[in-house]
């Protein structure tokens, strides 16, 4: 059982959970005040704690997960980059504007692979926060990221990118700086860099703001991240013109890795510790470890060419159906339009038998 289960902060639907908690605590208050040995009892509610982490975590609606991916004490980019990366050197600026703080870049070794690091970054704290936008770049993050890609090329040096962000800045100053077009710059040249790139979502993954530096020839997400084309309550202030109904939006948007892997968008899943990666920082590090290094050594076994044009054909299949399926999918339409039609014969007949 993880050493930390018991230090998180408890989402709303972990009322057991933390009850579990609340319990183990006053045992151990008593135990150190009365010194009597309460460990049998311990042991038990943990037991308890753990089969109703495996049912509720099993059991998650697209909003709860959401709000994991979303946990104050979930993994962000600098614990990757403490923990997974060795010997990291930043690199700033996108030789333009300024250095954008949400997005981090710099060099450095994930096993014995040699990499560059494409991160966005939320921060910790409030100052961290603020300092870093909350986690939405701006035009300078995403020209950043691409001179910085653009020279790990030059060295055939592949591209890991670690995505968390709910969105690209909206304000008036990145719109003036160009968000739009900087974002598209990247997604056209991340298609045609000539080395391997594998991107992971670790925790949101929040519409254009999200693809600038998704564009990969492998994608992988968390297990309970999420990836979108827009965040809940923004699909639910759109359609409903009310946020309080992003969960009906969440469920709607397929936005959970399970969903995304059925539909062909993800190309793996990457487990995470019992009750989320903010109950074991450590080991949802090594999974994304393990899965970068398995990835990377298939990725250069490829020509780049070929990689190229695998990258290609996965880009523009997003979204495509089988005939087979689209006939499947389509057929009580199609039928319902059969009827239609019959019926419109015979009423047209009827009326020129009457004529």
């Amino acid at each position: 059982m993880p050493d930390n289960i018991n230090n998180v902060d408890h989402l709303g639907f972990e009322d057991k959970i933390a009850e579990f908690d609340s319990q183990m605590n006053e045992l151990r208050k008593l135990s150190s005040v009365k010194g009597i040995d309460y460990s049998a009892e311990i042991r038990g509610l943990q037991k308890q704690q753990v089969t109703e982490l495996k049912n509720v975590y099993s059991n998650l609606s697209a909003w709860q997960t959401v709000q994991v991916a979303r946990h104050p004490k979930r993994p962000l980019a600098c614990d990757y980059l403490d923990l997974m990366v060795k010997d990291f050197r930043e690199l700033h600026g996108d030789r333009c504007f300024g250095d954008d703080r949400a997005i981090i870049t710099g060099f450095g070794h994930i096993g014995r692979e040699r990499v560059l690091l494409v991160a966005q970054n939320k921060g910790r704290n409030i100052k961290q926060k603020i300092e870093c936008n909350f986690g939405c770049p701006n035009p300078e993050g995403y020209r950043k990221a691409l001179v910085k890609m653009k020279f790990a090329e030059k060295f055939n040096i592949p591209i890991v990118s670690l995505i968390d962000t709910p969105g690209a800045f909206p304000g008036v100053g990145a719109e003036e700086r160009g968000i739009a077009q900087a974002i598209a710059v990247n997604l056209q040249e991340m298609s045609r860099l000539k080395v391997p790139i594998v991107c992971v979502v670790i925790g949101e993954g929040g519409s254009g703001g999200a693809l600038g530096v998704g564009v990969g020839d492998k994608l992988a997400m968390l297990e309970y991240a999420y990836y979108s084309v827009i965040t809940p309550e923004g699909c639910a202030g759109i359609l409903w013109r009310d946020g309080s109904k992003a969960s009906l939006a969440a469920e709607a948007l397929k936005l959970t890795s399970k969903d995304l892997y059925k539909l062909g968008i993800i190309d793996e899943i990457i487990q995470e510790p019992l009750g989320g990666a903010h109950r074991n920082m450590h080991d949802a590090v090594y999974n994304v470890e393990k899965y970068v290094l398995k990835t990377l050594r298939e990725l250069k076994r490829v020509k780049i060419d070929d990689l190229l044009d695998e990258r290609y054909k996965k880009i523009r299949m997003i979204g495509s159906i089988s005939d087979e399926i689209l006939s499947t999918k389509t057929q009580a339409g199609r039928e319902r339009i059969k009827v239609a039609l019959e019926d419109i014969k015979l009423k047209s007949k009827k009326e020129h038998v009457k004529v």
